[in-house]
């Protein structure tokens, strides 16, 4: 009998983690160094960065900061350069870093949903693109690896007054599933994570969106909008969505890719 795979562990991987100075970028830093795993949190906000990895490393975990705009390409290479100096590899980049503009399709400007795709599919393919040229084994300590896009529920379902961020985040499905076609054969998965809304920094953004959309900008009705229309009855914390990236970056994960991890309260079951 072929013995069950059960290994979440991840003691000792090398993680890249953009946006991940606050939200859930950050309590994936947390969550991931806690468990053994050495982390490089890079974001564009400085000082939020560098406090967090050092209170990681203060915890008694592995934590380093590089800033990265994952606009820019010269960015990631300067980051995935600093994090295989620095940790000697590059096991699992998780594409965290990501933008929500709501507004009536109308009412968007071009500039808006070009600065969207720029930072949520244009920044995933950099990432992307940079990590598995260190993962293949043509590069630099290249051993495989996994690369963890963060979608969106509004990437599987069309939210009025979301379209910009429902295309961008739907990109980023179709992007996973394309890079993981292509790039299996070198034992590198590529999969996305899609939460509803969770509480962090940007979840109230989104709900106040709601709010401003449907009820008046009242927070509450908007809040209890979503819990009613979630199966679960409640919004998503980060450890929801830790919990779903923490697998997809562990062994026990070893043959899934192109596909997506659902982390939405079976919002989208309705």
């Amino acid at each position: 009998m072929t013995k069950q795979k059960t290994n979440f562990d991840v003691n000792g991987k090398v993680v890249l983690i953009s946006g991940a100075a606050r939200g859930i970028g950050l309590d994936c830093a947390r969550s991931l160094a806690q468990a053994g795993a050495k982390i490089m949190l890079a974001d564009i906000l400085d000082e939020l960065g560098k406090d967090a990895a050092r209170s990681i490393c203060e915890q008694g975990g592995e934590a380093a900061f590089c800033t990265l705009d994952v606009t820019r390409e010269e960015d990631w290479q300067r980051g995935i350069a600093a994090t295989l100096e620095t940790f000697g590899g590059l096991d699992v980049l998780v594409n965290n870093a990501g933008i929500e503009i709501a507004k009536p399709l109308l009412q968007m400007s071009v500039e808006e949903w070009r600065r969207m795709h720029s930072i949520n599919v244009e920044g995933v393919f950099l990432g992307t693109k940079h990590a598995l040229a260190a993962m293949t084994s043509e590069g630099r300590e290249g051993r495989g690896g996994s690369i963890i896009n963060l979608s969106s529920v509004a990437g599987l379902v069309g939210v009025p007054g979301f379209a910009g961020y429902c295309a961008s985040k739907g990109a980023v499905r179709l992007f996973s599933k394309a890079v993981a076609a292509e790039f299996g054969a070198m034992n590198i998965r590529v999969n996305s994570v899609h939460p509803g809304v969770t509480r962090t920094e940007m979840g109230d953004k989104a709900v106040q969106d709601v709010a401003n959309l449907i009820f008046g900008g009242d927070f509450e009705q908007g809040l209890n909008f979503i819990k009613s229309s979630t199966p679960l009855g409640r919004i998503g914390e980060t450890s929801d969505v830790v919990a779903a990236v923490h697998f997809l970056a562990s062994d026990a994960a070893c043959y899934i890719t192109g596909t997506e991890l659902v982390v939405d309260g079976g919002i989208s079951a309705v």
